[in-house]
């Protein structure tokens, strides 16, 4: 399947220094990780919370990724607002294991500012 994130400054240096194949951790404020199931709805979230957020750079990035379908299927897609607003909930406990099933590498698709 394919995913996408939105991330901010920081976020995407992380992924850089892997290598462009995992996530980083969650900070201790953030108890799930949210991949997005469309690009759509990655954009959205990149535009309206990365770039209005110091924390995030004032800048969003879109990753987008490919991931087993085996694994995702043990959770289930969450619609948080319009029917488009669709992602998964991974808990933060969980994130490494959620790497480990990411098929070839994170690309970068689009930036905002």
């Amino acid at each position: 399947m394919i995913l996408y994130r939105p991330v901010g400054q920081k976020e995407y240096e992380l992924i850089r220094e892997s290598g462009f194949t995992e996530f980083p951790p969650r900070l201790p404020e953030q108890p799930i990780f949210y991949p997005v199931l469309n690009q759509q709805y990655a954009e959205e979230i990149a535009l309206k919370w990365n770039t209005k957020d110091q924390r995030s750079g004032n800048i969003g990035y879109v990753t987008k990724f490919e991931i087993d379908d085996t694994y995702l299927s043990f959770y289930r897609p969450q619609t948080v607002g319009a029917s488009y607003h669709q992602e998964f909930w991974i808990p933060a406990e969980q994130l490494s294991e959620f790497n480990s099933h990411i098929i070839g590498k994170i690309a970068i698709i689009k930036t905002v500012k």
